[in-house]
């Protein structure tokens, strides 16, 4: 039998599996990437507190913009580029770097290292070297005047191509440092402290050639700024390459400023993509609203496939044995992969056929359903385990990781865990998302998505070994896929006609903006106050107790509110025309219209064949 194709549904699964391939390099890893560019953890959990507030505003506004001026395909190519760009920018942001120089000066050379270091770092370095002597690799901006002391003091004029390199910014060089008598000293300026570190015999390498680094008093001090690289784990963890950055202080910085700038605009972008993404394809599906799983499980292979590239290529492209990864190639891919998104969404195919006389009005109708109220209750929920899992589940593995091998596969760990996510969670649970919500109904599948979260987080708070996590994310086609399904599905079906794009901006911004928001801030608050460990088992226990909440509720709205929810009341029933012939129908019609599952006349979206749109 020839296997039939729908070509109108193929731009569609283009889009979602090219959007999610080229997020997925980038969107997992920002949070660990804030925090080696040099941002604290308050920083970085203030920072993913206020991002869902952008998507928040972002998606309702240019939803409605989108269903009030028909604008559908610009804001949505629109929103793709922004993310692209945005997202390329990040790579640029330097990392913020402790102040490291070499001083030279009346033949004593020595390093000095300033930065805001954990107290007691001097004896810890004194105590775990002991009288060992580190070679270290030296990478020092330099100006004319220092080549000078180069070529005469260092090499003895010995080589002919010292003077054609002075006019090169910078010098390499090998030097040694003593790891014994390290003096201490506060900062001339700022508040961290300093560490000076003894070069013995003033001895270093220059050009493979052994040197004496002799700095003559009757010159200008030699004190160039450098990058260093010892070589050694232990002295790196002691001493970063990178500065932690307090929130005072990063307002103070233009590179802050940029890169949360930058994490605004591709947070805006994505969300306005997301939402106006889901409304075209539900307008394409029409009544099929049952395909939509199918649709959907495109995007969840394209991350879990490019998740999982993307985790291996990082810790191939880092050095072995550093702890700072190397985040390049990711910005690449997620730049190329959503300009072929862009490529592909030019293809689709969607016209705009309900109109809406007055968007807001039908979409405030909607909160004065009990049972959508309820629904809107429930996606805040789902937003507060998210959170956990988006922004500290990463965290956690890394905490898991470093008694094991140092964290040095941590990045393949990642992406092994967000490919068994998508392949042997999302993707199974989005292929049989139609099946299960004809079988089971919305308001089984929404208690379901709870009970989910509740068993996800207790197996988490048990973890001791980090690999152990493979198998639990398979619970993630329950709490995403499922969930993901049943909240764009529940929000097509009840949208009053021509408030599409805006209804499934709403709802994603409730689940994100009210959700994530404020599980970011919860979750980040547990971490410091007691442990990631104990914060999971205390996000399980509430999951189960607002999933035995949502069953009661369910069950006394089921006996005691009249199936209704907001699609009935739309600004076409409030015409006098409208209401008079809807007076005049006979009680027949009236009763054959009350069956409907939705409860609005002669809709299209009435015959899905789904069970419990209402949440009854």
């Amino acid at each position: 039998m020839k296997t039939k194709i729908d070509k109108e549904l193929v731009p569609m699964k283009a889009h979602y599996f090219l959007f999610n391939a080229g997020t997925a390099p980038v969107v997992p890893f920002m949070p660990q990437l804030a925090l080696q560019l040099g941002y604290s953890s308050v920083v970085v959990g203030t920072m993913y507190m206020i991002l869902p507030i952008i998507g928040l505003v972002a998606k309702p506004l240019f939803g409605y913009i989108a269903d009030r001026y028909h604008r559908h395909r610009f804001l949505f190519l629109g929103g793709q580029l922004l993310t692209a760009v945005a997202f390329f920018m990040i790579m640029f942001v330097p990392a913020a770097e402790p102040e490291t120089q070499f001083h030279c000066h009346a033949g004593v050379s020595n390093i000095r290292y300033c930065s805001k270091y954990a107290p007691d770092t001097e004896k810890d370095l004194e105590t775990h070297f002991g009288n060992r002597t580190l070679s270290c690799q030296m990478h020092c901006q330099m100006v004319p005047s220092m080549w000078d002391i180069v070529c005469q003091d260092w090499l003895g004029n010995k080589t002919s191509n010292c003077q054609t390199n002075s006019s090169k910014p910078w010098i390499d060089f090998v030097t040694y440092i003593s790891t014994r008598d390290i003096v201490e000293e506060p900062m001339v300026h700022g508040d961290g402290r300093c560490l000076n570190f003894l070069i013995p015999h003033d001895l270093g390498t220059v050009d493979s050639r052994n040197v004496t680094l002799y700095c003559p008093k009757e010159k200008d001090v030699f004190r160039p700024k450098c990058k260093m690289n010892c070589s050694d784990k232990y002295f790196e963890e002691m001493l970063p390459a990178t500065e932690t950055i307090s929130t005072r202080s990063a307002m103070r910085k233009p590179e802050f400023w940029f890169f949360f700038g930058m994490l605004i605009i591709s947070w805006a972008g994505m969300a306005v993509v997301v939402s106006i993404g889901d409304a075209i394809c539900f307008g394409i599906l029409g009544d099929r609203h049952h395909l939509y799983g199918k649709q959907r499980l495109c995007g969840s292979l394209g991350w879990g496939l490019f998740a999982l590239l993307a985790g291996f290529l990082v810790d191939a492209m880092s050095e072995d044995g550093s702890s700072t990864k190397n985040y390049t190639i990711v910005f690449w891919m997620t730049l190329v992969i959503l300009g072929f998104d862009m490529l592909a969404s030019t293809k689709l195919k969607h016209v705009q056929t309900h109109m809406s006389s007055n968007i807001l009005k039908d979409v405030g109708q909607m909160f004065l359903s009990m049972r959508c109220v309820v629904f809107f209750l429930w996606c805040v929920a789902i937003g507060l385990g998210t959170a956990l899992i988006w922004n500290f589940l990463f965290i956690y593995l890394e905490e898991l990781a470093k008694p094991f091998d140092g964290g040095q596969h941590i990045k393949t760990l990642e992406g092994l865990v967000m490919g068994i996510q998508c392949f042997g969670g999302e993707l199974p649970l989005f292929f049989l998302s139609g099946w299960i919500l004809k079988r089971m109904g919305h308001v089984n599948a929404m208690s379901l998505v709870l009970f989910g979260f509740g068993v996800r987080f207790i197996l988490y708070s048990m973890l001791q070994n980090p690999w152990y996590i493979l198998p639990i994310e398979l619970l993630n086609g329950v709490t995403f896929g499922l969930f993901y399904a049943t909240m764009a599905s529940y929000a097509s079906i009840v949208a009053p006609p021509g408030t599409e794009a805006t209804m499934q901006s709403l709802v994603g911004a409730i689940f994100e903006g009210v959700g994530v928001s404020m599980g970011s801030q919860i979750a980040g608050q547990l971490f410091e106050a007691v442990s990631a460990r104990t914060t999971f088992e205390i996000f399980g226990i509430g999951a189960f107790i607002i999933f035995i909440i949502h069953v009661c509720v369910q069950m006394y709205l089921q006996r005691n509110v009249p199936d209704e929810n907001g699609k009935g009341r739309s600004s076409k029933d409030s015409d006098p025309a409208s209401a008079s012939a809807s007076a005049s129908a006979s009680p027949s019609a009236t009763e054959t219209n009350a069956v409907n599952d939705i409860g609005q006349p002669n809709s299209n979206k009435n015959h899905d064949d789904f069970r419990d749109v209402d949440l009854s």
